[in-house]
């Protein structure tokens, strides 16, 4: 069988309308000046540039109805889509770089479309610190990137919940949670009420990484899609400062590290989003840098060769 692993396409999205900083939309190229194609190439992965896509400006405005820059922000979520189901039907692996978290909606639409019409089970890991369940009733900001969870469980606008063909995209036993410390008072309710497995930061600190990602990962097999949709500010802004919406108490280096580690022994994941990079606010270009490392072992890389698993983790 084909390892769709060794073939990655790089589709970048540069926009930051679903956020509330300007800068995310230079995230793709600081990740390809970090060196994202070179590095896959070295651990033997052929890899194909699609460049960026070329949607809407941001206007900048404030929100209308509970949302800010919706047209635009349907608009980017659209070619996303469009262009991650292209390469997922190639039979290759996507990776998104964003641009804001608003475009999981698209990713994730695509993939959930993918899965449904091929037949496969779909897993969806969401590396955040926040939940990403706010509608326009909730959100304080009216920014998007603060709702595209709730969207893909068919709550928000009309558009963007239809986008993967089947609402809702996504249901409770596809989607776990990691590294969440920021809820906002609304969402704390609502995500609950939904049945969604959440592993909060509190949760790693109590019980670790390792049990943390064996419960996350529980149950996959070879016919599991895994989608990891990896938000930068998942990790601690001691080591990830370029993001927008820092949140201190994340995952250190090691403990995300392990995290990829213990996702690639899997050998499911088949598309990935790496989102909210934002060069602006960052440091020598550190938080990209740290996040290619993280995708070095995110592709299997490791300080020693190790035997694969006797057993999936389903068993």
């Amino acid at each position: 069988m084909q390892d769709i692993r060794k073939q990655v396409s790089l589709v970048g999205v540069p926009t930051d309308v679903g956020a509330g900083h300007r800068g995310s939309s230079m995230g793709p190229e600081a990740i390809r000046v970090a060196g994202i194609t070179q590095t896959l190439e070295q651990l033997g992965i052929e890899v194909r540039d699609c460049g960026n896509l070329n949607g809407p400006p941001n206007p900048w405005q404030p929100p209308l109805d509970g949302y800010r820059h919706l047209e635009q922000v349907i608009a980017w979520n659209q070619l996303a889509h469009d262009a991650l189901y292209a390469q997922l039907a190639e039979g290759r692996f996507p990776i998104m770089l964003g641009g804001d978290h608003c475009l999981g909606v698209g990713s994730i639409s695509a993939v959930s479309r993918y899965c449904r019409e091929q037949g496969r089970r779909l897993r969806v890991l969401w590396l955040d610190a926040h939940t990403d369940f706010n509608t326009a009733d909730l959100t304080p900001s009216g920014n998007i990137h603060g709702m595209p969870v709730a969207c893909l469980f068919g709550h928000g606008p009309r558009e963007l919940v239809e986008m993967a063909g089947q609402v809702p995209a996504l249901q409770a036993d596809m989607l776990r949670q990691i590294g969440i410390r920021s809820v906002d008072t609304g969402e704390k309710t609502f995500i609950h009420q939904q049945g969604i497995e959440v592993y909060d930061m509190r949760f790693i600190d109590e019980y670790g990484m390792r049990h943390t990602m064996e419960q996350a990962l529980h149950g996959l097999d070879e016919n599991t899609h895994l989608h990891v949709s990896f938000d930068v500010d998942f990790l601690d802004p001691d080591i990830a400062p370029g993001v927008g919406t820092t949140v201190r108490g994340g995952p250190n280096y090691r403990e995300a590290q392990l995290c990829m580690e213990m996702i690639a022994d899997t050998e499911c994941m088949a598309s990935l989003d790496i989102v909210e990079l934002n060069p602006a606010l960052d440091v020598r270009n550190q938080t990209a840098e740290v996040a290619l490392d993280l995708v070095r072992s995110l592709f299997g890389e490791s300080t020693l060769v190790r035997p694969k698993p006797k057993t999936r983790t389903s068993e």
